[in-house]
């Protein structure tokens, strides 16, 4: 008998627009994992309320993703938008029963936005969400039941609350009903930004921080034209924007031409311009492909709009069993 296929979480938030970090960080793993693994991929709307947003742009954001992730190979039928599955946040009223304060107050991810709401003057927008997002992401993670959730090496971390929630719940009803999530390891690339190859490739540091995966053919030259190459590069050793350009360039799967620059660069004759035209074929040849694909998508937006809420009613059906199951299981009261 073949053993029943694995189910694969991940989520990500509408904040704007998808850049090339998030695309070789992320959502190219996500596209290759749909190929073995049964994939439930979030747009999740509620979490981008935790931080200050402009109301009048948050749905539109969220459309605009759902039409970037469907050009880039993320397959409709795998894909939901948060707010229209309302059981995400009534499970996440049930967890954080089961959620100490203490367990809360030590995610560093609270501090750290925090922080940044702070530094931008808007502190009267620190919320209470923002403190308690966490248990709804384990809300995310636990109400399919997922086996693995797609993270990189250094992320372990993220994964700790839901399985100390799993493991509150299952001790309380006295079975284990929860299974643990995993964390399934992924080699996926630390893109820098090419402005300040110190820092990653973020929205949040400022237009001159990313390449948007859709952006115009000479803007996106151009940026790359003018990365930073040398500063702060010891002798014999690689600096990290040299270092970057070449791992852009090794993310587009583009290795005879990264090889042979390589030698070029070892052999002490690489020109930087050579890598920076090399590197900027391989994103504009990708971002052409792409953009191609997403003017054949938004071509008819409400069949895709229509298409996205029947594949998150379907995923909703999921949701709706586990809850039904967890309600009955502390003594909750179901409408069926």
């Amino acid at each position: 008998m073949s053993q029943p296929t694995k189910t694969v979480l991940s989520c990500i938030q509408p904040t704007g627009y998808m850049h090339f970090g998030n695309y070789f960080g992320a959502i190219k793993n996500w596209v290759s994992l749909q190929e073995s693994y049964d994939c439930v991929y979030g747009v999740v709307d509620y979490h981008a309320m935790t931080m200050p947003f402009d109301i009048k742009k948050l749905r539109n954001n969220s459309w605009e993703l759902i039409y970037n992730l469907m050009a880039v190979g993320v397959k409709p039928e795998n894909l939901f938008v948060q707010s229209l599955i309302p059981e995400h946040t009534e499970l996440s009223w049930i967890f954080n029963c089961f959620c100490s304060y203490g367990h809360l107050s030590r995610m560093t991810q609270f501090k750290d936005k925090g922080k940044d709401v702070k530094e931008k003057g808007a502190e009267s927008f620190i919320s209470a969400g923002l403190f308690d997002y966490p248990v709804l992401q384990a809300a995310d993670i636990l109400i399919y039941k997922a086996d693995f959730v797609p993270v990189g090496k250094d992320q372990d971390q993220h994964l700790e609350l839901s399985r100390a929630i799993a493991q509150r719940f299952n001790h309380v009803v006295g079975k284990e009903y929860f299974k643990m999530p995993e964390t399934l390891h992924t080699e996926t690339p630390k893109i820098k930004s090419t402005a300040d190859p110190s820092k990653k490739m973020s929205k949040s540091a400022g237009e001159k921080h990313y390449i948007n995966i859709f952006e115009e053919e000479a803007r996106l030259r151009k940026q790359v034209k003018s990365a930073v190459t040398d500063v702060g590069r010891e002798e014999g050793k690689m600096s990290d924007g040299v270092a970057n350009l070449f791992e852009l360039l090794k993310a587009c799967e583009k290795m005879e031409a990264h090889d042979s620059l390589v030698d070029s660069f070892n052999q002490g004759t690489l020109k930087y311009v050579d890598l920076k035209e090399a590197t900027a074929d391989a994103l504009v040849e990708l971002s052409q492909a792409f953009i191609e694909k997403r003017n054949e998508i938004t071509a008819d937006k409400r069949a895709v709009k229509y298409q996205i809420k029947q594949s998150s009613a379907e995923i909703r059906k999921k949701a709706q069993e586990t809850l039904r199951e967890v309600k009955e299981l502390i003594g909750l009261m179901n409408v069926k």
